[in-house]
């Protein structure tokens, strides 16, 4: 196949944070586009309806920045809803799935839909050369801005929750403790930089209950920690301590009772120190060390979905 005609397969992932396309090409390659949505700044988030037209405002702004010039597409993938399950929905990915059956349908191309939680999953495997777990079953942390699951992966099309948050996700506690400390959002990178200036030691206990875990005290303590003075970096620091060992003794929970590979994914595994947290505990009770996605792709894109819409359009697997 010449450079001048290469195949392709486009993902779209228009998430609560980001909008997101990408090109997986049938050579293992792939480049990817993403912006996020705008927040205004003080605020926790977006409404659902804010984000739609966030997604309608920059969403050819952020296509046009692909590469399509002497590339055929041979079939869209798309994410539908946060989780392959009945009942999973969020209006945002709506506008992805018009703007993905668009494209196809003049393309004259298969449309396929998978949930963003998938996407995480493939986007990590790939990032870090482990699509072989595929083939075997593993753990994957989905630790985002409105996720904290741990999910049994048996082949992409069969995955189910084993721990997870009962309030607020990890991604939420972030997001909340670097805006009440007057970052902007989403806040995970600024509170990350902030963590660093601190050299405290915390003692920190962590509960679960059945292997899952509750956070929101943890928010109600950041609230103490500003009334009594607390310097932003003590705060951000605390937090960031917190993510990781939750994260850690949810993991180590699942290992004791089934012990199979790792892989962490979503947008709070980009964050080092939450890494290495995770990194040293796996290393103490002698597990095989995770599997983390790349920085690039922990966050939330297309290039999983695109991966997706390849390896089933390709391999003739069908829709999931």
């Amino acid at each position: 196949m010449s450079e001048i005609n290469r195949e392709a397969f486009l993902g779209i992932d228009t998430s609560n944070y980001r909008t997101s396309v990408a090109l997986y090409y049938t050579d293992g390659t792939y480049i990817s586009s993403r912006k996020l949505l705008p927040v205004p700044f003080g605020e926790k988030g977006l409404r659902q309806n804010d984000a739609v037209f966030a997604h309608v405002k920059q969403f050819s702004e952020v296509f046009d920045k692909l590469d399509l010039e002497n590339t055929v597409i041979k079939g869209v993938g798309v994410s539908f809803a946060p989780r392959n399950t009945a009942g999973s929905y969020m209006p945002c990915f709506s506008f992805g799935c018009s703007v993905a059956e668009a494209l196809a349908h003049t393309m004259n191309v298969p449309c396929l839909r998978f949930s963003h939680q998938q996407g995480h999953i493939a986007a990590g495997l790939v990032s870090c050369g482990r699509l072989d777990l595929f083939e075997h079953p593993f753990y994957a942390v989905h630790a985002s801005g409105g996720t904290t699951e741990i999910v049994s992966v048996a082949g992409i099309e069969n995955i189910t929750i084993s721990a997870k948050t009962r309030d607020i996700s990890i991604g939420q506690l972030i997001d909340r403790t670097g805006v009440a400390l007057g970052l902007s959002f989403p806040s995970g990178p600024e509170l990350e930089n902030l963590a660093d200036g601190c050299k405290d030691k915390f003692k920190i206990k962590i509960n679960l209950k059945d292997g899952d875990c509750c956070l929101s005290g943890y928010e109600n303590k950041v609230s103490d920690f500003i009334n009594q003075g607390k310097t932003s970096e003590y705060i951000a620091s605390y937090i960031t301590e917190v993510c990781g060992y939750t994260l850690s003794e949810m993991l180590l929970f699942l290992q004791k009772q089934d012990s199979r590979p790792v892989l962490c994914a979503g947008g709070v595994m980009a964050n080092e120190r939450i890494k290495n947290i995770i990194n040293d505990s796996f290393s103490k009770n002698d597990y095989e060390p995770p599997n983390f996605a790349s920085v690039e792709l922990s966050g939330d894109n297309a290039v999983g979905i695109a991966y997706l819409a390849y390896n089933n359009l390709m391999f003739n697997k069908g829709e999931i």
